[in-house]
């Protein structure tokens, strides 16, 4: 089998990768990506012999089609993700997610290729704080931000390149991922980071915000497992029941480098702040027997840590133009996931 990894030099489709190479010896591995600050080719530095990496833009039609021609399969990761820079610069949102969704479609359905795509829990917007349900496959989407704005306008070009043109796709939302690889401007990674350099972890308003984390690893597997197994046209949400509020998360990250959960600082909210993500998982759990391995957060929360504290390499070039930015604004924006 050979497979197109858009957006494999990111945080997820660069685990992605390393985790298919290692796993499925037999798949002919090609990534694609524009490499934009939020992509790192080192992070596929370990496996660059056993996989083809193409830099370009999934936007480009032409390159497009040509790789798309020579796959049985495309797992679409590639995407601009960060809630605050959409919120700065909406255009590159709408290139990326859309426009180059659009592109890869064209050359699917061009192909008759296989399609997953990757997207997100926020498409659905969020829930009160004391609401007992979670997202499901058929909530309405209601998405709040340019970000989640354009990956939903992505899902709804899957579904109707399915349903019109027979696109032989599927799509899952997930929730919140942590583990390695993952830029320092987002939530975990910024406030593990910080920690090694003695930093006070800083939280929006107060850190009430709910998030429903699931690890990279635990994601991954079950896009495989769509991807082998899963009824096509159709929508599964990943999550692994890993709800906790953006203090909680706080807390135990102090506990792992042995501090105080109170020692931190509250900085002012931001406007229209999500208040929580919840995912039922039972489709993706009972239709195709997926169940995630880190169960407990915590356990994967201290293999994350360790990450970090062992690959320094890979994250301190990054680390100091992401706090300039930061202390440029204020500490006005802070990464909520």
């Amino acid at each position: 089998m050979r497979i197109l990894v858009t957006g494999g030099a990111g945080f997820i489709g660069a685990n992605f990768v390393l985790q298919t190479v290692a796993e499925r010896p037999e798949i002919t591995v090609t990534v694609l990506d524009a490499l934009t600050y939020a992509g790192n080719r080192t992070s596929l530095d370990s496996v660059a012999d056993r996989i083809d990496f193409v830099h370009g833009d999934i936007a480009d039609l032409d390159l497009v089609d040509e790789l798309v021609s020579g796959v049985d399969a495309v797992v679409h990761f590639a995407a601009e993700s960060h809630n605050d820079n959409s919120l700065a610069d909406p255009w590159p949102f709408v290139q990326t997610n859309v426009v180059g969704t659009f592109s890869l479609l064209q050359a699917v359905r061009r192909h008759d290729v296989r399609y997953h795509h990757i997207s997100t829990d926020e498409v659905y917007g969020d829930l009160e704080l004391d609401d007992p349900e979670r997202f499901t496959e058929s909530t309405p989407y209601n998405p709040s931000s340019p970000y989640s704005a354009t990956k939903a306008s992505s899902d709804l070009l899957v579904r109707a390149w399915a349903r019109s043109y027979g696109v032989r796709a599927t799509i899952s939302n997930c929730s919140n991922n942590y583990g390695p690889y993952q830029h320092v401007e987002k939530f975990i990674p910024r406030q593990i980071t910080n920690l090694i350099d003695g930093i006070r972890p800083r939280l929006y308003g107060a850190g009430r915000n709910v998030r429903d984390w699931i690890h990279v690893d635990d994601h991954n597997r079950a896009v495989w497992d769509i991807l082998e197994r899963g009824r096509l046209g159709q929508t599964y949400l990943i999550g692994a029941d890993g709800e906790l509020d953006n203090k909680s998360v706080v807390a135990a990250l102090l506990a792992e480098f042995g501090r105080d959960p109170d020692d931190f600082d509250f900085v002012t909210d931001r406007p229209g702040h999500d208040m929580r993500y919840a995912i039922d998982s039972t489709l993706l759990r009972s239709e195709l027997g997926w169940q995630p391995r880190y169960r407990d957060f915590r356990e994967g929360l201290a293999a994350t840590v360790r990450w970090y504290r062992e690959n320094e390499s890979w994250w301190r070039p990054r680390k100091e133009a992401v706090e300039h930015a930061y202390a440029a604004q204020g500490e006005r924006t802070l990464p909520t996931h």
